[in-house]
């Protein structure tokens, strides 16, 4: 298994993102700490505008490294509440602090249900090892 860091508390996908929740059914989103150790160095983001509804499973997002550019998928389904505007000028936030200063989104849940469905951290390890 790779020595990655996986905290206890969030949810995962099979695609890499975490969600972990807020307040009033509002998550926040991100790329776990594996899936930006395979991309490399990121060096653009690019996310939807608050506002915009996001589909689970779509893309809504992409991330550029110096290896490839990947799509971001939502791990729910919902409206942009909040997108981290700090990644426009330092995207390697995502690289540094994937489970901080490095989230992505926050999305007002349309189901508050829907992160029962997506894996908890022992599910997220036994995936990527």
């Amino acid at each position: 298994m790779p020595d990655v860091e996986v905290p206890e508390e969030l949810r995962y996908t099979a695609e890499h993102e975490w969600v972990a929740p807020t307040d009033d059914g509002v998550v926040r989103i991100g790329i776990t700490a594996y899936a930006q150790g395979e991309l490399g160095d990121i060096v653009y983001v690019s996310l939807p505008a608050v506002g915009d509804r996001v589909q689970a499973g779509a893309s809504c997002g992409e991330l550029e490294s110096t290896k490839s550019v990947s799509d971001l998928y939502a791990p729910v389904t919902g409206e942009v509440t909040a997108r981290n505007d700090s990644l426009d000028g330092s995207p390697e936030l995502v690289n540094s602090d994937p489970y901080g200063e490095g989230w992505v989104l926050e999305v007002r849940l349309e189901d508050p249900a829907a992160l029962e469905g997506l894996l908890d951290a022992a599910g997220y390890r036994d995936h990527i090892s």
